[in-house]
């Protein structure tokens, strides 16, 4: 299988990342992010492209894939909602639509959260767009979505958050992990976890279109 990443240089991108390389199905993974992984692996390639609104200098170096796993996200502490929409809805769906015509058999997976309201209608101004965006990508012409929504995230093997806020909360909760796992064995994912459920969808068709955190912590 070859894969696309998106935001492998995240938290999130890279357990998935990891996740792929340790993975002896995935013959060659290529990151696509505004900056360099410093990723050593010869199935591993990487293009630094500052721009990812616009993708047609490098449309040729995007073909052939299998599966693209999209983990580019912010958060939106502070943000209205017209900027968080241009970058969760506009610049997902701008990237979706670029792959889905040089890809049309790609599987696409998409970070989403818990919480997402497919519905576009409800009082939380996130969980609208991730909702909008979900339903985007799901009317898109890949030969299959699927919308990851993951809780809280405990990274693992010396990953860190890039937003200083989140890896204060995990720095915080740390030594709560084990304790808050057992009690709620359904509510944390780590990014072994989120890599593994996306691979392996990827590979064998998912259980749904929408993943929650009960069906990703089971991989």
């Amino acid at each position: 299988m070859k894969v696309i990443i998106f935001g492998a240089t995240g938290m999130v991108g890279q357990g998935v990342l990891r996740e792929c390389l340790l993975d002896p199905d995935i013959e060659r993974v290529l990151a696509v992010g505004r900056s360099s992984t410093r990723q050593l692996d010869p199935r591993f390639t990487e293009i630094v492209h500052s721009d990812l609104f616009d993708l047609s200098a490098i449309e040729d170096k995007l073909t052939g894939f299998d599966a693209c796993f999209f983990c580019l996200g912010v958060s939106s502490f502070r943000m209205n909602e017209a900027d968080y929409a241009h970058l969760t809805y506009d610049l997902t769906f701008g990237i979706a639509r670029t792959l889905s015509r040089l890809n049309p058999a790609m599987t696409f997976s998409y970070v989403s959260g818990s919480g997402t309201d497919s519905t576009e209608r409800g009082n939380s101004m996130w969980a609208r767009v991730k909702g909008r965006t979900e339903n985007a990508l799901l009317r898109m012409p890949f030969r299959a979505a699927y919308m990851f929504r993951p809780g809280m995230i405990q990274p693992m093997d010396g990953i860190r958050s890039k937003t200083p806020m989140y890896q204060a909360i995990i720095s915080i909760a740390r030594p709560l992990f084990p304790l808050l796992r057992r009690s709620f064995p359904n509510a944390i994912t780590t990014t072994q976890q989120l890599g593994r459920a996306m691979i392996v969808t990827a590979k064998e068709r998912g259980p749904s279109r929408a993943l929650e955190p009960r069906d990703i912590t089971k991989y």
